[in-house]
């Protein structure tokens, strides 16, 4: 005997709260993504259990006219696709509707961009205001935005991997991969002014290789190198929202506005993808016109 709607959501109500031992809320949203899916399949006179992936489809796109995000989206197909697992867990469907059915992907949301400007004014703030983690705080944002490494690189960065005399570096990035980043000389110079203060520090066993240390002589953490570039930010009056990985993004933007060959900023950035660097390393289309006109043959002037 086939299960009707009701019966069908009371033993998937059940099997969320002690199966999946989700919390009430959580249990909640997991119905309400099904309710929507039982609303339309209602509307157009469809069984839940004989759904076929053309329905699931048809029923994404309305989802989407109705307004929703990708992520919505996604959260709602999430919902929908932990229903058919619960059927075909116990038995009650042979084959899941869903399995080919995919997520609408979200657009990625590109990081600010800080101008020259912008860059020198933060940099300045730190000369304006002297303190006792000024030098350190200024070697980092020369390495961060001279270089453009991720911020776990930026903690993880040993000075047993950093060559001043020969002007580069060994990061360690995602899944442990190694790549040679090149030193600006204004890095090197930050870093050497940054040693005098660091021999003073009482340094934590364990942490004598890393580059940067706060002044309990520990490691610097994620967080921290947040709150230092925030303050910076706000000291220098910038309203943009930026972390640090605005300077990472910031440094391949320069670079390709610049000229730099695209393969060349990926190494750098230790991208596995070029297709990542080209989403990464935007370029505004005040810029692009401006390349198009000055080297297009049709807009060249004799």
């Amino acid at each position: 005997m086939q299960l009707d709607k009701t019966d069908l959501i009371r033993k998937y109500t059940n099997w969320l709260k002690l199966e999946k031992g989700l919390s009430e809320n959580s249990k909640e949203a997991y119905l309400h993504d099904l309710g929507l899916l039982t609303d339309y399949l209602d509307a157009k006179g469809v069984n839940l259990l004989d759904v076929k992936l053309e329905d699931l489809i048809d029923f994404v796109i309305e989802l989407g006219e109705l307004g929703l995000s990708a992520t919505s989206q996604g959260r709602v197909i999430s919902g929908v696709k932990s229903f058919y697992k619960f059927l075909i867990y116990n038995d009650i469907l042979d084959t899941d509707p869903t399995l080919m059915l995919e997520t609408p992907k979200a657009a990625r949301k590109l990081p600010e961009v800080l101008t020259l400007d912008e860059i020198d004014r933060i940099i300045n703030e730190i000369y304006s205001y002297p303190s006792k983690e000024g030098q350190r705080n200024l070697a980092i944002i020369e390495v961060l935005y001279g270089s453009g490494l991720r911020v776990s690189e930026l903690i993880n960065l040993k000075i047993s991997n950093v060559h001043l005399d020969e002007k580069y570096m060994l990061v360690e990035g995602k899944g442990s991969k190694q790549r040679l980043v090149p030193l600006s000389d204004e890095s090197i110079c930050q870093i050497k002014e940054w040693f005098k203060d660091r021999c003073h520090l009482q340094i934590k066993p364990g942490n004598e290789d890393y580059l940067f240390l706060n002044r309990r002589g520990a490691k610097l953490t994620r967080v921290m190198i947040l709150i230092i570039v925030k303050d910076l930010a706000e000291r220098a009056g910038i309203k943009k929202n930026i972390s640090p990985h605005t300077f990472r993004h910031s440094f391949a933007t320069h670079l390709l506005e610049g000229g730099a060959n695209l393969r060349l900023i990926q190494m750098m950035l230790g991208h596995e993808n070029l297709v990542t660097t080209e989403i990464y390393t935007h370029l505004d289309l005040n810029y692009l016109r401006e390349e198009v006109i000055a080297h297009h043959p049709r807009n060249s002037k004799k």
